[in-house]
């Protein structure tokens, strides 16, 4: 299958969350008339604005004003902010992609380095460190880890400011925080692929020809357990450009994730229902970019 082919087949994906997206501000209790307005506003206002929304056209034509609206990028418009909901989301979604990258970066870093040394070595000291990480990063729920790391590095050594975003010392906590289950399962996953990709035939073969371990580790064995890695890294960036909501609440980073918890605390349908089709695009490129990663790491994947 062809890459343009496998993209076109998310089109039923992405039409599905469409719909679900426009029952849901049918099916949800309350007027979103008198939402946007209150109680204290005229009938001809609210007739005026109903008329505007077609919320008073059958509900055929009510989605098919709605697709028309998406299809040229009009997400609708807030009622708390009163602002197009695509340029609130243009707004927050560059710092989530800010928090994501160096989250996944930070546990790219760790999480990889930690299962090929412990795969290098199994048994010894570092295998046995790593594992412990592992093991912590895995159990700790995510607000437990934010909760310490600012108790000691915001309170107790005041090294870090507790909230916000700005510069480096703003972002070291909340990537930390968000790539903590991510270095453990990574390093998990590193350690499990390259152990049963050293213990192969061609492993020993390229040792007998007198290579060196760098080269045997790196470039014959890295590469050939690339698959589960690409996949925990393709799942986890999905997960953090769109449900990182826990954490930008607790450092309050102005986010994709703070954004859209708002909307739900204040009922503001429209912009849950633009942020829910976002999330769903941006889940539905990473995983297709995902896909494409694997037939690079692997030949014999092949999109043909």
């Amino acid at each position: 299958m062809r890459p343009v082919e496998r993209l076109l087949m998310t089109a039923p994906t992405l039409f599905g969350v469409l719909i679900a997206a426009f029952l849901l501000l049918n099916v949800a209790p309350g007027d979103p008339v008198m939402a946007m307005v209150g109680e204290r506003a005229d009938s001809a206002t609210i007739a005026r604005l109903r008329a505007e929304l077609h919320l008073d056209d059958p509900l055929p034509a009510q989605f098919g004003h709605y697709v028309w609206g998406v299809l040229r990028g009009d997400l609708g418009r807030s009622y708390i902010t009163q602002r197009p909901i695509a340029r609130d989301l243009a707004e927050r979604f560059p710092k989530t992609v800010e928090l994501a990258l160096a989250a996944m970066t930070l546990a790219a870093g760790c999480g990889i380095t930690l299962g090929l040394v412990s795969a290098v070595r199994p048994g010894g000291a570092v295998d046995r460190l790593a594992m412990l990480v592992s093991y912590i990063g895995v159990s700790f729920p995510v607000y437990w880890v934010a909760l310490l790391l600012i108790l000691v590095f915001a309170v107790a050594l005041r090294w870090l400011p507790p909230s916000g975003s700005g510069g480096l010392a703003y972002l070291l906590m909340p990537a930390l925080t968000l790539g903590m289950r991510s270095i453990a399962f990574l390093a998990r996953m590193t350690r499990s692929a390259m152990l049963e990709v050293l213990a192969s035939d061609f492993i020993r073969t390229a040792r007998a020809k007198g290579l060196a371990e760098r080269v045997v580790v790196l470039r014959h064995g890295f590469r050939n357990a690339l698959i589960p890695v690409i996949t925990v890294l393709g799942l986890d960036t999905g997960n953090y450009l769109t449900g990182s909501i826990l954490t930008e609440t607790i450092f309050g980073w102005p986010g994709l994730g703070r954004y859209v918890l708002a909307a739900i605390e204040k009922r503001d349908l429209p912009a849950i229902q633009g942020s829910i089709l976002f999330m769903s695009l941006v889940f539905v490129v990473v995983n297709f970019v995902t896909d494409l990663l694997y037939a690079q790491a692997d030949p014999r994947i092949a999109y043909d």
